[in-house]
């Protein structure tokens, strides 16, 4: 519209009364169609709306929903936060309490070390003190290489238990009647158990690549608890229910005190039971296994550095193998030939046997009969943290009556392809019949009892603690009955060969343990239905002393008849014909709840008083070690066989070797006072060392000539074929400044062998006898003084070195005038005393050994026994653990008393040289075993690698061979024009070398396994 005009007029015309009637008169139609689709679009709208009305809602319902479900997952996350915080502040209270209860044992055992050392006969207070009218010993958990238990400590807790009665006749027949019922309850409800008799760790199979990976993630865990989950520790008699929590570095366990179970044990038992508030550190785990508890794979069992173990028991599995990746990597150790790896760890033993490099050196006669045994035990799971699986070994001799016993007549050994219920063919028909005729409704076996169960392994070593103890307490508090009790190696012999119920085999202690048969603590074990009393374990006649036992039976071991049919042995126990067709064959079916894999306690937990029932009765009946081949074990290798081959050890040829094969004479006259033969092949410089008088030291190369010495043509003026050849600095007498130790030491010091320690890579030299108190380390490459060592108050008069372990590392002891010895420790990594390399001019002493009253004269240390044996210049000598407890004294004979030089094995002889000629032998538990007097000065000792020959030598200038256990003379070489100050074998035990006063060395021929064959064979 242009203007207000045109509005006007058109308003005017609309309103006017013609157009009205023409709207009334054209568009009625129209205007109702119109109001039609407004009513059409207003439904239109309607729905709409309500459309977008809906779909806000449920836009609105949805984020409402979430807002809900945010706000509960916050809530969720709040309260998740706040149970980890309390479950870590719980985990932080156990740790602290934990902690506290360690510190309060650890006190403790400190308390008890120093009363020990002050109190004893020897200490500071030892003549105040009142001492007991009985000293109480205990059998220590320490082991030897072989796994041998020898070591006996002071029992604080040992009793002669005189209050405690022995049981009566009735008891037995009221406790077998219960026994029926329990069989008979338990036998019906076993319808539920597996039968899944191949049942093997979970590790069968694994990919390689899948562990590393495992390996990478347990590796980058942080925190201070990488895995905490409740455990048991598993110990003789008892199983503690506990925490066991793991960090980047150590293994704590903390018992649950609270624990009805653990508040129903004897307070006696808990003295014995070490762990329950345990502290292990990461630097002193050596090997981990995987063991069986309850025929469950859910246990391992951790080896440590001090050599004792420690077995835990966990709820399944995939608990078992967190725990193993969260520990360092080390396998099972490094004795088997496997790779350290957590893998190996996880192994079957089935596996282990196979990979293992251990069959093949027995074969070969590398290791012995009894090592191999106790690597067999220790791979299928034996243990002894639990009796129930403890190591078995076989009775090999069947002769327990003849006074005298030759082991050349086969009559004397036992059928080893039999097991011990069959020997006896009276037996075996009835076993036979029992197993045709068996109408039980369990699966038939021959033997209803076990040749290995906790009651047969207690039975054997009732009379030493702290199996005393184990037994009472599971005994109802009463010794047997005397009629049962082990009283006599024939007697038990016979029992196990007549009654239907008694098949034990033996245990290891009967080849290593002569204690286990001597009533030391006094017992009252009743007298038998003759009248007899029953005191020390009665021996066959052809066995003088339980020391002559244990020698004689290990040496039937170690026999060829042995040798020869241990494998079928090996079957029965440990083989194919342990369990299915072979094993009905051979008579050697037992209780189908003594087999791995025959029950599936998981499956019991719905029904816990079945499941304790079940456990009660696998604990009573025995357990089969696991099955480690299922195909026939190859025989040992022929000893006639091995002795053609010329690195054997078994080789010995007498009529073609001379007795003395070289003498080596150094320019400078000066005695030769001490000599170390490391002469190692994998050595860099395999060499004899000599120390002279003067100190003037020569590092002479050794040639490895084994085969060629009594080969036709071997000739002695070859001089390439001689095993030393001098160093070139003394022989050329150019840069013996290389060789000379200039440092003046106190006059008053008279060198000897003893002031001079070589360490086993030949590459340095300690010194003793400086009169600032100190010793030294010298480089024997340059001669150079490279570590000064302080720690006495008084001069250092003698040094003694271990046995080195992996590395190098070994142990040093020095001995001074202040009447102390320190032990240190020497790395061969750093070739340093003492760990730290950052602090090698002040190291710390690992002990210190007091003790005497005079000044140390002579020393021996051991590693693998841990005992350091020392005399002063008057007095008994003293053996000490290398943690430094003063154990006992060694009494010799009244004209015994002024010792001069030591010599301990690791089989346990320790020889002892006396002023005047005189040698007494003693056991490492403080038994004189044989003493001697001869009519030489002597000036040097030592004992074979086995322990079982002593050498010999003096001022007279002969060298003598010696049985050491009763000090039967075996051989005297040609004398020499001198006397002789010093001696040492090569590694093989073929060469011994002797330093002259003359100034020279010899080199002699030795075979100590003639001796053995000429005059070990009747007893």
């Amino acid at each position: 519209m242009k203007s207000s005009t045109s509005v006007v007029e058109l308003v005017m015309l609309l309103c006017s009364q013609e157009w009205q009637n023409s709207i009334q008169k054209n568009a009625g139609l129209a205007f109702i169609e119109l109001i039609n689709e407004g009513r059409l679009l207003c439904h239109a709208m309607k729905d709409h709306i309500v459309r977008v009305a809906n779909e806000a809602e449920f836009i609105l319902n949805r984020q409402r929903a979430e807002d809900v479900h945010k706000h509960a997952e916050f809530e969720s996350n709040c309260a998740q936060y706040a149970a980890d915080r309390r479950e870590e502040e719980k985990m932080c209270d156990h740790l602290i309490s934990a902690a506290k209860h360690r510190d309060h044992v650890t006190a403790n055992q400190l308390k008890q070390k120093i009363v020990n050392i002050l109190t004893n006969k020897h200490g500071a207070w030892g003549a105040l003190a009142h001492s007991h009218l009985h000293d109480f010993w205990r059998l220590d958990y320490w082991e030897d290489d072989l796994r041998r238990r020898r070591r006996f400590v002071r029992n604080p807790f040992g009793s002669t238990h005189l209050d405690i009665m022995c049981r009566s006749l009735d008891d037995y027949a009221r406790e077998e009647e219960d026994d029926v019922v329990k069989k008979r309850k338990s036998f019906r409800s076993q319808a539920v158990v597996s039968q899944n008799q191949e049942a093997e760790l979970m590790l069968e199979g694994e990919d390689d690549t899948v562990s590393l990976l495992q390996d990478k993630d347990m590796d980058n865990l942080a925190g201070p608890v990488v895995l905490s989950t409740p455990a048991q520790l598993v110990a003789p008699v008892l199983a503690a229910r506990g925490t066991l929590s793991i960090t980047t570095t150590e293994i704590y366990f903390e018992v649950d005190e609270d624990d009805p179970a653990f508040k129903r044990l004897d307070p006696r038992i808990l003295a014995y039971s070490e762990g329950l508030h345990g502290k292990w550190m990461f630097s002193e785990i050596r090997a981990v296994f995987a063991r069986r508890y309850l025929l469950q794979n859910t246990a391992l069992e951790v080896f440590m550095a001090n050599r004792t173990s420690v077995m835990f028991n966990f709820p399944d599995q995939p608990t078992v193998k967190r725990v193993v990746y969260s520990l360092p990597r080390v396998g099972v150790g490094t004795s088997y030939g496997l790779p350290q790896a957590r893998r190996i760890s996880l192994a079957t033993p089935r596996q282990l046997f196979k990979s293992s490099n251990m069959t093949q050196r027995w074969q070969r006669r590398e290791i012995s009969n009894f090592e191999y045994l106790m690597f067999l035990n220790t791979i299928a799971g034996r243990t002894y943290n639990d009796l129930n699986q403890y190591p078995v070994f076989p009775w090999v001799l069947t002769n327990y009556e003849s006074e005298e016993l030759d082991l050349t007549v086969p009559g004397n050994f036992r059928d080893l392809s039999k097991p011990i219920g069959s020997l006896n063919p009276k037996r075996a028909v009835f076993y036979a019949e029992s197993y045709e005729s068996w109408d039980e409704e369990t699966p038939p076996c021959h033997y209803t009892t076990h040749y290995s169960t906790a009651d047969s392994t207690l039975h054997w070593l009732v009379r030493i603690e702290p199996f005393t103890t184990f037994f009472l307490n599971t005994n109802g508090n009463k010794f047997d009955h005397a009629n049962r009790t082990f009283s006599g190696i024939m007697r038990s012999w016979r029992h196990c060969q007549r009654d239907t119920s008694d098949v034990k085999e033996l245990i290891p202690e009967f080849y290593y343990l002569p204690e286990m048969f001597v009533n030391s603590n006094g017992y009252c074990l009743g007298d038998r239905d003759d009248g007899t009393p029953v005191c020390d374990v009665e021996l066959p006649a052809w066995a003088k002393t339980p020391e002559d036992f244990v020698r004689i039976n290990r040496m039937a071991l170690e026999s060829e008849f042995v040798s020869c049919q241990l494998h079928q042995w090996i079957d029965l126990i440990f083989g194919y014909k342990q369990r299915g067709p072979e094993a009905v064959r051979a008579l050697n079916v037992f209780h189908h709840l003594t087999y791995e894999g025959s029950v599936n306690l998981d499956g019991l937990a719905a029904d816990p008083q079945l499941r304790e029932a079940m456990e009660a009765q696998i604990q009573t009946v025995g357990q089969t070690p696991s099955q480690l081949l299922i195909e026939p074990h190859p025989p040992r290798s022929s000893a006639m066989h091995l002795c053609f081959l010329p690195q054997s050890p078994l080789m010995f040829k007498e009529q073609m070797q001379q007795d003395v094969i070289m003498v080596l004479k150094f320019p400078s006259n000066s005695p030769v006072t001490h000599v170390a033969a490391n002469t190692l092949p994998h050595l860099a410089m395999p060499a004899a060392v000599t120390v002279t008088c003067s100190r003037l030291f020569a590092v002479n190369r050794w040639h490895n000539t084994v085969g060629l010495r009594g080969a036709p043509g071997y000739s002695l003026e070859q001089s390439h074929h001689l095993p030393i050849e001098m160093d070139s600095l003394i022989a050329n007498n150019a840069g013996t400044n290389k060789r000379q130790i200039t440092d003046l030491v106190d006059q008053s010091i008279q060198i000897n062998s003893q002031c001079f320690v070589v360490t086993a890579d030949n590459r340095y030299i300690l010194v003793c006898g400086f009169w600032d108190k100190s010793f030294r380390v010298y480089s024997s490459e340059t001669g150079k003084l490279t570590q000064i060592v302080f720690g006495h108050w008084d001069v250092v008069t003698c040094l003694a070195r271990s046995e080195s372990y992996i590395g190098g590392d070994c142990y040093i002891v020095s001995g001074s005038r202040d009447a102390t010895l320190l032990l240190w420790y020497w790395s061969g990594r750093h070739h340093i005393i003492g760990d730290n390399p950052n602090n090698s001019d002040y190291p710390a002493p690992r002990a210190v050994l007091t003790g005497h009253d005079y000044e140390v004269v002579c020393v021996s240390v051991c590693a693998e026994l841990g005992l350091v044996i020392s005399g002063a210049k008057e007095g008994p000598c003293l053996v000490h653990t290398i943690t430094g407890d003063l154990l006992r004294a060694l009494e010799g004979p009244d004209n015994c008393c002024l010792p001069r030089l030591i010599s301990v094995s690791s089989e346990g002889h320790c020889i002892i040289c006396y002023e005047r000629g005189q040698f007494c032998n003693f056991s490492i538990n403080g038994k004189l075993l044989a003493q001697m007097e001869i009519n030489d000065s002597t000036r040097a000792l030592l004992l074979s690698s086995d322990g079982q020959t002593l050498v010999t030598g003096g001022d007279n200038g002969v060298v003598e061979v010696w049985q050491a256990c009763d000090f039967k003379q075996l051989y005297v070489y040609p004398g020499c024009d001198a006397g002789i100050r010093a001696m040492d074998l090569s590694h093989d035990q073929r060469t011994l070398i002797t330093g002259m006063a003359s100034g020279s060395i010899v080199a002699f021929n030795i075979d100590f396994n003639r001796w053995h064959y000429e005059h070990q064979n009747r007893y």
